[in-house]
């Protein structure tokens, strides 16, 4: 018996993994944010919505430290997350304030403004151009990344996040509330530099329960990014 051309094209498509291109990359949306701040909630929720609904975006929960010291100090505040905000205030002319989604890299909005971050990340995706494929993997204690060949360079970063976390708050602006966040960044650091030639590194995993590698240019854009497959072990 023979198949056409489109059959057996189809057939492939039934047994062969899904790899995403380079260009189908998820856009990497920033959330700056704080448990002791009372206008993040909103920003949070959206920010859980993304996480649960858009496999085409990479959302991401700073909790800044700066709001620790006036009432509540926030169990998953880093000193990276305030330095990184920081950098992009610098960079945009706005300063740091929360709530903040930072739209890979490029502009900054108030993080509640749903339609405004959605016009962002659409045109984030028109304007996204091929770089490099990134894949991860687990390996034990440890996580393979392995990036390919392709145009430019930047510097890897490795992100540990939680899942979710419900917190009870006990004081400070939200006192009182219980307050649901999901991938709560837990640490973040820089791995290597990424020059255009294939890479491939075996790093300790990071704090968190889960990880993402993003590459960003040397003026913060970001170019590249992945996340660890669900159920990868």
């Amino acid at each position: 018996m023979s198949l056409s051309l489109s059959a057996l094209s189809a057939l492939a498509l039934t047994v062969l993994p899904a790899m995403a291109t380079a260009a189908e990359r998820p856009i990497v949306v920033e959330l700056f944010t704080s448990q002791g701040c009372s206008s993040c909630p909103p920003a949070n929720a959206f920010l859980n919505d993304m996480a649960r609904e858009r496999p085409d975006v990479l959302p991401l929960a700073f909790h800044v430290t700066y709001w620790d010291r006036l009432g509540w100090k926030d169990p998953f505040s880093l000193e990276a997350a305030t330095a990184r905000q920081a950098k992009y205030g610098h960079r945009f002319g706005d300063g740091s304030y929360t709530p903040e989604m930072v739209i890979d890299g490029s502009v900054g909005l108030v993080g509640s403004h749903v339609q405004e971050v959605n016009a962002a990340i659409d045109r984030a995706k028109r304007e996204r151009k091929p770089v490099a494929e990134v894949n991860l993997s687990r390996v034990g204690g440890n996580i393979l990344i392995k990036v390919g060949p392709g145009n430019g360079s930047g510097r890897l970063l490795l992100v540990g996040f939680d899942h979710e976390h419900t917190t009870k708050i006990g004081r400070g602006e939200n006192g009182g509330r219980s307050l649901t966040e999901v991938n709560v960044v837990r640490s973040v650091r820089p791995i290597a530099d990424w020059s255009g030639e294939a890479l491939q590194l075996n790093e300790r995993f990071p704090d968190g329960e889960d990880a993402a590698v993003i590459i960003e240019r040397v003026d913060g854009h970001i170019v590249g990014a992945a996340r660890l497959a669900r159920g990868s072990s």
